[in-house]
């Protein structure tokens, strides 16, 4: 691919950082996903076409380095999940609108949240760790077949890379479904995720990522008892208000 065409040169715009690049999509890409997770801890529509935005920026970031923007490994979890989670941020975005709509037509009134948070049942819960651990399996084996396919003269992959990139595409996507439903368990799975794929971010030359997704991690867990301070309040006025 000719480098000098205007698609390339956004992919490999970049500020340097010591040895590092921190590249422009990245920067911006992360910055609006966590603008996303702010209003999902607010519980407000907006989370879902912010989200958007930002998985489709992250998914050039990710695979850029298949394209031949630079030495660094290609990504095809972390791009491939950006695909998956826009699909699943489109249930989502349609999911909290209808619900809020149907709060407004049952006489709430004002800038009311989409949804009320509630802990998955136990059914749910195993459905969910079910769906990541098979899941990791198989996208393991894919990654392991694509990279085989395209190997990058570049990098020499490790045991370890394939199944962390697994862990992060598969649970990418369950706690995406997971904030769909409004279920707590939601910000859990992201910590899950974020525990692999900063170390991960490290090790593949990601490492401003990796540093900005640290912070991120940060403001998961505070969102988390945001959301459970929530169910808190809502199970001491009304017990069987459990669900959006």
């Amino acid at each position: 691919m000719n480098n000098g065409n205007i698609f390339q040169q956004i992919i490999d715009a970049a500020i340097p950082i010591g040895t590092y690049k921190l590249h422009w999509l990245e920067l911006i890409g992360v910055l609006i996903g966590v603008v996303s997770a702010w209003y999902g801890m607010k519980r407000k529509v907006w989370a879902w076409p912010i989200g958007i935005v930002a998985n489709v920026m992250l998914f050039f970031v990710y695979i850029g380095a298949a394209f031949g923007a630079d030495s660094r490994v290609p990504l095809f979890g972390q791009s491939g999940r950006q695909i998956f989670l826009l699909a699943t941020s489109v249930y989502g975005w349609w999911r909290w609108n209808e619900s809020r709509r149907a709060r407004l037509a049952s006489g709430a009134t004002g800038d009311v949240p989409a949804i009320t948070p509630r802990w998955a049942t136990s059914a749910e819960r195993i459905g969910l760790v079910g769906i990541w651990i098979v899941g990791t399996i198989v996208a393991h084996q894919l990654f392991v077949y694509l990279t085989a396919l395209a190997p990058n003269p570049y990098w020499t992959p490790q045991w370890w890379y394939f199944w962390c990139d697994a862990w992060i595409f598969v649970g990418s996507m369950v706690a995406t479904f997971a904030m769909a439903r409004g279920w707590n368990e939601f910000w859990l799975a992201w910590i899950a995720v974020d525990l692999v794929g900063v170390p991960m971010g490290f090790a593949t030359g990601y490492v401003p990522t990796a540093v900005m997704y640290t912070f991120y991690g940060f403001f998961v867990i505070y969102g988390f008892t945001q959301w459970v301070k929530v169910t808190r309040a809502e199970r001491a006025k009304s017990p069987a208000s459990v669900s959006a």
